[in-house]
């Protein structure tokens, strides 16, 4: 008897579909909604471990070295990303010292030591101990990690310093550089892809539900196993029979989440762009410095690509955000069906630009770190930093918290419940460069 192919579920439309082999370069659409469902990957799970111990070690490499050196007037100052945050502490700016230590040194760390713990004893025909929690850690860790925010940050810190001073490059950043290209390709490799891949080895074992009259299929958001909901009680919360994670049917309370975090966010992006980032003291005299300034500031400079970097960065982005999900979710009040597919590439789109709003936050701390002079100048962060980097944190939130669903249940059958595809279905795209945005690949 032929063994059935283990059930995908769409995360954007609840759509389900079997899985099954794929050519190398070949990627698996939803027919429903065009997202991509999983890709070709031809790395083994020896090869994903040497690339995370690789990781790890230009990691430890790259924080421990100065990522910039600066000279005035016979004054050096150095800095590292550890520097940064030590110096932002010791200014009094705690909040925003937590925040980027968080996201770029923290959670990246702990990411790498959870893939290395996760994929020796894999890679070995072994379930690692503890697989389920790290695996759930893997998932929340993995928007928040922002290493090539901020190697972007640092660039243009370098670029805005060297209008005051002499500034170098340190060995630090290209630690930097290296890990970002690094991180760049292991974000391939997600928590659903390493349950996939612990099937594929037989640690795990596949479960192939069947849907009896009464129930409806779902998938887990932890590990991606599709199993079965009762339909008399679908916003009840279940656990999954692999995972042990609630198991929802869809986001619960999602648009009453959705839209306080926007509002809060709206309200932070106020201060955020009216209140300074930083504060310069020098002989000279004392400034401050907001957003938009410091776009003038790289603008008058001669720096038109980095300015155009920053300005989309700092004030397009969140605001891009802002307005978008709250389009999507004003569509869902009010039972649109209008171009759901484009709908859902917007989402996906405000998904994937949520973290690169932290660029300034980060440029302000390596600015407070390498301008240092007792004396002479010194910078320092400011009110508006904080409230910026909580405009990045709230909008992220706002983000994970709108559940696309509900648009393409609305579409199904005009209820709350969406009908779900053919389960051998699935679109194909052309061949293309074996990439893994979502993180979706097979053996």
């Amino acid at each position: 008897m032929t063994r059935l192919r283990p059930l995908i579920a769409c995360e954007h439309c609840a759509s389900i579909f079997r899985r099954h082999d794929l050519a190398p370069g070949e990627v698996a659409n939803c027919g429903r909604c065009g997202t991509t469902l999983w890709r070709y990957s031809g790395l083994t799970l020896g090869s994903w471990l040497a690339l995370a111990i690789t990781t790890a070690i230009v990691f430890m490499i790259a924080n421990a070295y100065p990522v910039a050196k600066m000279q005035v007037q016979g004054m050096e100052q150095q800095a590292s990303l550890l520097d940064a945050l030590t110096v932002t502490w010791d200014q009094g700016h705690w909040v925003v010292a937590l925040m980027t230590g968080a996201a770029g040194f923290a959670l990246p760390m702990v990411q790498l030591l959870l893939l290395m713990w996760v994929l020796y004893p894999l890679s070995r025909g072994r379930l690692p101990p503890a697989f389920r929690l790290a695996m759930r850690l893997l998932g929340l860790l993995r928007p928040w990690c922002m290493v090539p925010v901020f190697m972007l940050g640092v660039l243009v810190a370098v670029v805005k310093l060297s209008g005051m001073a002499s500034v170098q490059p340190g060995f630090g950043l290209a630690g930097f550089a290296l890990l970002t290209i690094l991180l760049t390709i292991l974000g391939r490799l997600s928590p659903h892809a390493l349950w996939r891949y612990a099937e594929d080895t037989g640690v795990v074992r596949a479960h192939v539900p069947e849907e009896r009259q009464g129930e409806i299929l779902t998938g887990c958001h932890v590990c991606g196993q599709v199993q079965s909901v009762p339909l008399d009680h679908p916003e009840s919360a279940h656990h999954c029979q692999r995972c042990n994670a609630v198991l929802h049917l869809r986001k619960p309370d999602h648009l009453s989440r959705t839209w306080a975090l926007l509002i809060a966010a709206a309200v932070f992006y106020i201060p955020a762009n009216v209140l300074p980032v930083m504060s310069i003291s020098s002989l000279l005299g004392d400034s401050a410095h907001t957003i938009l300034g410091g776009v003038i500031e790289l603008w008058q400079m001669g720096s038109w690509d980095l300015a155009t970097i920053v300005f989309v960065a700092s004030v397009m982005v969140p605001l891009t955000k802002l307005i978008s999900l709250a389009v999507l979710a004003l569509f869902i009040q009010f039972g649109s069906t209008t171009n759901l597919r484009q709908r859902t590439r917007l989402y996906t789109m405000v998904e994937f630009i949520g973290q690169w709003s932290m660029l300034d936050v980060f440029v302000v701390i390596l600015l407070a770190a390498l301008a240092n002079f007792h004396g002479l100048m010194e910078i320092s962060a400011a009110p508006g930093a904080a409230a910026f980097g909580s405009v990045v944190i709230l909008t992220m939130l706002a983000a994970m918290s709108f559940d696309p669903r509900r648009g393409w249940d609305i579409e199904a059958a005009g209820t709350q419940i969406a009908a779900r595809a053919p389960v051998s279905t699935v679109e194909h795209a052309p061949p293309s460069v074996d990439t893994d945005m979502d993180g979706r690949g097979v053996r």
